[in-house]
């Protein structure tokens, strides 16, 4: 019973520190950001966005346009396999095996780890991430927080107060360097729209800058 009260007592207090007005935790400040906000409100992501999508449908459509070669020579061998030589049917099997080789080889330049979509989108996306990052940091260096979360980072983040929120902060800091969508003109994605009052759960960006080298 003891322990159960101990339980209780530590809970009501962890939920004290996080409505109390200056979000402070054992005397350090934090606060949080929603990056998914943040980047859906700088015109210059949704650029990257678009042309990054035009690359990758692009660049899909030569790669199927390789495999479908492979099938189309596939079924015709399959066609007229009964009236090729031993030596006409290795060669044959050897052309198609090239060929979904080639489309291999060209998914994986494409879409690889290392590949040119990889490298267009740190190309247009860390740049902005950079400067998402560096303005984090001077607000946050400012105004003393020891701590920032990112809601859509996916962190189990189970309540959290509007009035902890620096993401238009971050967007106002951003409007000094790059172009951003006016504070009264910004709109939350339906993703986002729990911020403030519920959980959130999951999400695909973070504004911390990759440390991964470019190639």
């Amino acid at each position: 019973m003891k322990t159960l009260r101990s339980l209780i007592l530590t809970a009501a207090i962890l939920c004290c520190s996080v409505l109390s007005m200056n979000a402070q935790i054992g005397g350090q400040k934090f606060a949080y950001v929603d990056s998914d906000y943040i980047l859906n409100n700088i015109p210059e992501y949704g650029d990257a966005q678009e042309e990054l999508n035009a690359l990758s449908n692009q660049w899909q459509n030569e790669v199927k346009a390789i495999y479908d070669k492979v099938s189309e020579m596939y079924k015709k061998y399959q066609t007229e396999m009964v009236l090729l030589s031993e030596d006409q049917k290795r060669a044959r099997e050897q052309e198609i095996v090239n060929k979904e080789q080639e489309a291999k080889n060209l998914q994986m330049q494409y879409f690889g780890s290392e590949g040119k979509l990889y490298q267009k989108r740190s190309e247009l996306v860390q740049p902005i991430q950079e400067k998402i990052y560096t303005a984090l940091t001077e607000i946050s260096q400012t105004k003393g927080y020891t701590f920032v979360f990112d809601l859509a980072s996916g962190t189990s983040i189970l309540y959290a107060s509007d009035r902890a929120d620096i993401s238009d902060d971050v967007l106002d800091q951003l409007s000094n360097v790059m172009q951003t969508v006016r504070r009264e003109d910004r709109k939350r994605s339906s993703a986002g729209a729990a911020s403030g009052s519920g959980t959130k759960s999951s999400g695909s960006q973070t504004v911390k800058p990759s440390t991964k080298s470019k190639n």
